[in-house]
């Protein structure tokens, strides 16, 4: 059997493929343990996992409210923090590993593990065209370079690049030689897929994490709905305390639902468009309005991407009530956007995502 170190971070969508994938390993006799930030500890071990804390990275938090500027800047400074090489040599003196399995954002490990030799995977947990043309040629590139962290370099230096996603849906035209996609991987526990009821349910969610103007979007949204012949159930996740809102008669706040138990009994998903979320609902036939909540992350590309094979609408987050109802009342009715989606979702629900990233996991140890 091999000994795997995963290596992530407190980042919302980008921790459920991780506990997934290293679960299926582990379930497969394989040693497996994660190392990341102190407050996913009860996560780790509830998907069954053995957890390490950093010790030498900073104190972080993706749901504290903060500016655009702090937002912006706090993301660069944990993403590019060479603390993160320390942090996986530190590690490996404690408890050895024969593979290192880490997110693709997470620099300062994967360095830390090309100079050490130690044989890595990189996961990817979004469009590939994203990491290449947002990630490495943004200001994360650009500082990561100055920093001795070339986000591109490392990534193509990796034994295996795992893309998390659907290749029909992947933007970028050129994939690395390194790079594998295994399709979208769900969490761990969360039911399989399966095409949705024709109930008038609504699901809206903008993120487990904090977005600026994240607060406003919600208020928006419970306006859109209020006057609609539909339910809808609103998760607020963990920036926005419940309690903020006034929700209609039609509508149920929560902070925070598995999604896989809501979506075979929704119609349509009002979403931030994060890769996750939006990959469960297509996985359920569902089509989405999408409202991306930030120009840095992923969220416009994914979008723009499921908008393209005609499964989504996508609003900007400034949009008024009346106009977030009006594309939520289209994306209600029937028409080709319904076929879109439930072509894409019977494609993802005959993919094993978790079971082909293992798959080559094992191939790598």
């Amino acid at each position: 059997m091999t000994s795997y170190l995963f290596v992530t971070w407190d980042g919302g969508g980008n921790v459920p493929p991780v506990l997934r994938i290293a679960a299926e390993l582990h379930r497969r006799g394989h040693t497996v343990r994660v190392l990341g930030h102190p407050q996913q500890r009860d996560a780790v071990q509830a998907a069954g996992l053995r957890f390490e804390p950093y010790q030498q990275v900073r104190p972080w938090s993706a749901t504290i409210p903060v500016t655009n500027v702090q937002w912006a800047w706090k993301y660069l400074r944990l993403f590019t923090d060479r603390a993160g090489i320390g942090e996986l040599t530190a590690s490996l003196r404690r408890e050895s590993a024969d593979v290192a399995v880490i997110d693709c954002m997470m620099l300062g490990a994967i360095k830390a593990a090309q100079d050490l030799n130690l044989r890595q995977v990189v996961l990817t947990h979004t469009f590939y065209a994203y990491l290449r043309n947002g990630f490495d040629r943004g200001p994360v590139g650009l500082t990561g370079r100055m920093m001795g962290l070339p986000p591109n370099i490392l990534w193509n230096r990796s034994d295996l690049n795992l893309i998390l996603t659907a290749p029909e849906l992947e933007p970028a035209t050129v994939i690395p030689a390194n790079a594998a996609f295994t399709g979208p991987v769900w969490p761990v526990g969360a039911p399989a897929p399966v095409s949705h009821t024709d109930d008038a349910n609504i699901l809206i969610s903008l993120s487990s994490i904090y977005y600026v103007g994240q607060r406003k979007v919600l208020k928006t949204a419970l306006d859109a709905v209020a006057d609609l012949p539909v339910r809808a159930t609103l998760t607020t996740g963990h920036g926005v305390d419940p309690q903020d809102l006034r929700a209609p008669a039609n509508v149920d706040v929560h902070r925070f639902l598995p999604h896989g138990q809501i979506l075979p009994r929704v119609r349509l998903v009002v979403g931030h468009a994060g890769h996750g979320t939006t990959m469960q609902a297509l996985a359920h036939d569902l089509p989405l309005v999408l409202i991306p909540m930030s120009p840095l992350g992923d969220q416009p590309l994914v979008a723009k991407a499921v908008a393209r094979s005609g499964a989504a609408t996508v609003v900007k987050r400034s949009a008024s009530p009346d106009v977030l109802r009006a594309a939520i009342e289209r994306m209600l009715d029937d028409g080709p956007h319904r076929t879109a989606a439930a072509t894409i979702g019977k494609k993802l629900r005959a993919t094993d995502g978790a079971g082909a990233a293992a798959d080559l996991i094992e191939q790598v140890g």
